[in-house]
């Protein structure tokens, strides 16, 4: 019997589920995710008790099933944005989470200025704190040296997916899906690639930070062997020890 280890990363909690090929639960997991609200209109997690709660509960799935996943498969909280050192693997921040609404002054400066046409045209999204982008540049403007470090290439940004992907292949993958590039406002849903010119407006360094774009694959019927998903199938790294808290040292 081969298993999927499903990945369930909410907003107030993981869950983790082994299912085998016949379709039914072998062993499950659950961890609650600690809420930082520190002051009014903001929203925190904080990404290495997220990685803590998704590991947790991937171990008691796994004991559960009493076997190994052949697959593994992630599904998160979408427009949540983690910044993260790329030599250590440790955030820079907390996570700021999608209900988080600090940077709707910033949103309301981009309209004003007449930004909005072109954001909506290009990554489908009205100009909203919501989405990711804002939050990002916020990071790295209120953290110090944090733009800096930015610039040159030593910080990595993404969707709580492509940290979770990061820390579990020890650092060899630095990967996104669609579904959740789509959510950024740093995404050209027509071109289905990173913008260079979103990423001006926001003023997020693309090329340096921004994840690899995982495209989904169609499915054949069986289960493929060791892949990781975010929304869709993607190659990986990733075995039980990885899941279940031996991480190897971030690559740089």
């Amino acid at each position: 019997m081969r298993y999927v280890l499903a990945i369930d990363e909410g907003t107030t909690g993981a869950t983790c589920l082994m299912i085998g090929e016949d379709g039914r639960v072998a062993g499950r997991g659950y961890r609650e995710i600690p809420q930082y609200f520190p002051e009014a209109g903001h929203v925190e997690h904080d990404a290495l008790e997220i990685l803590a709660c998704v590991q947790g509960a991937a171990h008691d799935a796994i004991d559960g099933a009493r076997a190994r996943p052949d697959v593994i498969g992630i599904t998160n909280q979408r427009e949540t944005i983690v910044v993260w050192n790329r030599s250590t693997g440790d955030p820079i921040h907390r996570a700021i989470v999608w209900q988080d609404r600090r940077t709707a002054g910033e949103c309301a400066r981009l309209k004003t200025d007449g930004a909005e046409e072109m954001v909506r045209e290009r990554s489908g999204l009205l100009l909203d704190p919501y989405f990711s982008a804002t939050k990002i540049a916020w990071i790295l403007d209120n953290v110090a040296g944090a733009r800096a470090s930015a610039e040159r290439g030593e910080l990595a940004c993404g969707t709580i997916d492509s940290f979770l992907l990061w820390r579990l292949t020890g650092g060899a993958v630095h990967a996104t899906d669609i579904t959740n590039a789509s959510r950024t406002s740093l995404f050209d849903i027509r071109q289905q690639c990173w913008d260079a010119e979103l990423c001006r407006l926001f003023r997020v360094p693309g090329r340096r930070s921004a994840a690899s774009i995982t495209r989904p694959e169609r499915g054949r019927g069986r289960l493929p062997p060791r892949r990781a998903s975010a929304g869709c199938d993607r190659r990986s790294a990733a075995t039980r020890d990885s899941v279940t808290g031996r991480c190897r040292r971030p690559q740089r």
